[in-house]
């Protein structure tokens, strides 16, 4: 039995698993990212918290196939860096997979993080089945991972599915990559819990925005139903362009269940250009929140 060792980095926080080949999470921490610090000492962080799980777990080298990371973009794959990440200012250009080579001998993968997510629904989650197919996560930003043909999509650089930079809504104001209106600037965790802030006066979360609309507050209830339709036109966008057999939503936004997906199917019928595109399936994540994490160990442990 190997084991993968997960990273999947977020603008927040940073989830770091010990996978087994099964798809197994044998232990699992999770340490803030701190912006505040070097890429680098970020990365002892994390090198020093999987350290300390392989000793806790008494798992040895010999026993470790390899690391994974998923990670935002956009990034050079090839190269092993992180490019210029809208949610990671002052990683520009850094070499993560070098970085990372310090601490550990071991062979490393890295993919965008939501391309990762998509592998592990593939492997393991609400995509099995499937040949055709976006994973969508939706939490601090909004990404894509893209499968079609019964392989992944990733792009020339690794950068393929970052759908979180359509543009949705130029009228919403300018996105942090200098667009303005993009999906992530308007529907994202980030996006919900500015503007909840803005109507409000005072400071509120995402998951507050939703559970006061849910009892009815005046001002969050058209706020979560233009988030709706935004995640709606968004499919609708990857419909058209793509022809998947189904579109997989994660991410923390996705785990607000039934009256998201109840809303965003209701869009794709009405507007997806062709009847079979209409009848799209829009579905949870098979892994919910844990699809990044496993994601990230299926580059070791799965072929793509």
């Amino acid at each position: 039995m190997t084991i993968a060792i997960g990273i999947d980095v977020g603008g927040t926080k940073t989830a770091i698993g010990l996978i087994d080949e099964q798809g197994h999470i044998r232990n699992k921490q999770s340490l803030p990212t701190d912006l505040g610090i070097s890429p680098a000492q970020m990365v002892a962080r994390m090198a020093a918290v999987v350290q300390a799980m392989l000793d806790e777990s008494s798992i040895s080298s010999s026993e470790i196939a390899g690391i994974g990371i998923g990670a935002p973009g956009p990034l050079d794959t090839r190269a092993g860096l992180i490019d210029c990440p809208p949610n990671l200012p002052g990683w520009q250009g850094f070499a993560l997979v070098a970085e990372l080579r310090r601490h550990f001998d071991v062979p490393i993968r890295m993919e965008n993080d939501a391309t990762a997510a998509a592998l592990a629904e593939k492997w393991l989650g609400a995509a099995q089945a499937s040949e055709h197919f976006a994973f969508v996560t939706i939490s601090t930003g909004i990404g894509a991972g893209l499968y079609a043909h019964g392989r992944l999509l990733t792009g020339a650089s690794g950068n393929a599915g970052d759908a979180g930079h359509i543009v949705i809504d130029p009228a919403a104001g300018r996105c942090a990559c200098g667009q303005l209106g993009c999906w992530e600037w308007v529907a994202s965790g980030t996006a919900i819990a500015r503007q909840a802030t803005e109507l409000r006066g005072i400071a509120t979360t995402a998951k507050e925005a939703f559970e006061l609309a849910a009892a009815g507050d005046a001002l969050m209830q058209p706020l979560v139903e233009r988030v709706y339709r935004y995640i709606g036109m968004g499919c609708v966008s990857l419909i058209n362009l793509l022809d998947p057999e189904l579109i997989v939503l994660g991410g923390g936004v996705a785990q607000i269940g039934e009256p998201l997906f109840a809303a965003v199917a209701a869009y794709v019928s009405a507007h997806a250009l062709g009847p079979r595109g209409r009848q799209t399936p829009i579905v949870p994540a098979g892994l919910k929140t844990e699809a990044g994490l496993i994601g990230a160990a299926a580059l070791v442990h799965v072929p793509y």
